[in-house]
């Protein structure tokens, strides 16, 4: 048997039926939705974990790709998980830049949400933390939705640092984005830096907020005091 096969079986012994019935209009798997045609399989995202820790060390990093790329969301939001297991053990520069180029060489299998936030803020950020970030404005000015929430959510990565300046950026790029998926993770990182330097995000905020999306705003000024929170809704600021 081979370990991918290991792997299915040993997730195959999580399956929970109602979950797999649940988790396609959760994700919205349908015909029109933003994850239409995907495959769930109904395992929990610790199982799919537990696994993950399991396997990581001995698999090697082709047979991650040949499981990122199966149509069982599991599977891939599994691969992603070994994935990142192994680039926060990698030795060297060589072996980070070869799980980055696995990564974004299989960019197509990362399209859900939670498939995005398991992994951007895991490799592709901490990769170019020092690096040329010009990738990250490509992919917010492309029109691909998956690739607009990564460059997003791997300067997550930048603002646990203190680096503000790449996610005020990316979020200026996808400031008037039309979907609300992008609406969120935008608003969400500027809450993140808010929580860490509060004038930084006030002073992006008055001067963007009349023209960001409601659920944007909404999401950046969750923790702000009721009095402020409500002058910003109301465009008194």
């Amino acid at each position: 048997m081979s370990i991918i096969d290991q792997i299915k079986k040993e997730l195959s012994e999580y399956i929970d039926n109602e979950k797999a019935a649940f988790l396609p209009r959760f994700f919205r798997a349908f015909e029109g939705g933003y994850g239409e045609g995907d495959r769930f399989i109904g395992v929990s995202v610790p199982n799919q974990r537990k696994v993950a820790k399991r396997y990581f060390n001995s698999i090697d990093i082709k047979d991650i790709e040949r499981l990122l790329n199966e149509p069982v969301h599991e599977y891939r939001l599994t691969a992603l998980f070994m994935l990142v297991y192994k680039f926060e053990k990698a030795k060297d520069e060589r072996e980070r830049e070869e799980i980055v180029n696995t990564y974004l060489r299989n960019i197509k299998a990362v399209n859900n949400w939670d498939l995005v936030d398991s992994s951007a803020p895991k490799i592709l950020g901490p990769y170019l933390f020092n690096k040329d970030k010009s990738i990250l404005y490509d992919m917010a000015r492309t029109p691909d939705l998956w690739k607009q929430r990564i460059a997003i959510m791997s300067t997550f990565y930048f603002i646990k640092q203190g680096e503000f300046d790449d996610a005020l950026n990316v979020a200026r790029i996808l400031l008037n984005h039309e979907h609300d998926l992008v609406h969120k993770a935008v608003g969400w990182m500027l809450r993140e830096i808010g929580n860490r330097n509060f004038d930084v995000e006030y002073e992006f905020l008055k001067e963007n907020y009349k023209v960001m999306p409601r659920t944007m705003l909404r999401y950046a000024i969750e923790k702000f005091e009721p009095e402020l929170r409500q002058q910003f809704l109301e465009g008194l600021i």
